[in-house]
């Protein structure tokens, strides 16, 4: 484990190993990027398209409704989240047509394409700002230099890799069967992501090891 020097309020800080980190951020990944396709799928191949967007819509409310039985706080992505996968599904169905349902969130990838090349030469990239919510640095460590350059290139490989995302997106759900979509989709995306995610973690280290406190 990496002793960082010590932060403005005099308290010193272990830096988890990066396994550690790892683990901390599998679970929201898995939980924003994984589950729902599955479960659309899973609703789909069960009953069909309506199906699918009945049990989308019922997997999102129910993670809001988990949270208020447990009485713990609703983040506002988690409402967000639930607003527009309603209007996406009233869309959907009013219309007949899987492509309404999931054009939104493509374009929202777009968008975030555009985030993350946008600020990478900001002094507070996107990059940082996904960080911050992922993985538990504090911020001294963020305000390194080294650190600092660190998020600036990860905002550009994570634009990138969102851009290729996107594009492989629309083009498969402008041109193949809603079945083709998803799983092609979510497996060349899942490859996609992975190779960035490799990137990431390997500049994550050497950086690590560049820091002051570490040497």
């Amino acid at each position: 484990m990496t002793v960082l020097a010590a932060p403005p309020e005099g308290h010193a800080f272990e830096l988890p190993k990066l396994a550690v980190l790892l683990r901390h951020a599998a679970p929201r990944v898995f939980e924003g990027m994984i589950l729902p396709v599955a479960v659309f799928y899973a609703g789909l191949v069960a009953s069909g398209f309506v199906g699918g967007v009945v049990v989308s819509v019922a997997w999102v409310y129910g993670g809001v409704l988990y949270r208020l039985l447990r009485r713990t706080t609703v983040p506002g992505g988690v409402l967000l989240a639930a607003g527009m996968v309603t209007v996406r599904a009233v869309l959907a169905l009013l219309s007949g047509s899987p492509v309404l349902f999931f054009l939104q969130p493509t374009l929202g990838v777009f968008c975030a394409s555009a985030a993350f090349l946008g600020t990478a030469r900001v002094r507070r990239p996107l990059a940082r700002r996904v960080a911050e919510d992922l993985v538990p640095l504090p911020p001294h460590v963020m305000e390194e230099p080294v650190m600092r350059r660190f998020f600036g290139r990860q905002s550009f490989v994570w634009g990138c890799a969102q851009l290729g995302n996107a594009t492989l997106s629309l083009w498969l759900l402008l041109s193949q069967p809603i079945e083709t979509y998803l799983l092609v989709r979510t497996s060349a995306v899942a490859v996609l992501l992975s190779g960035a995610a490799l990137l990431t973690v390997l500049d994550f280290r050497s950086c690590l090891r560049a820091l002051p406190s570490a040497r």
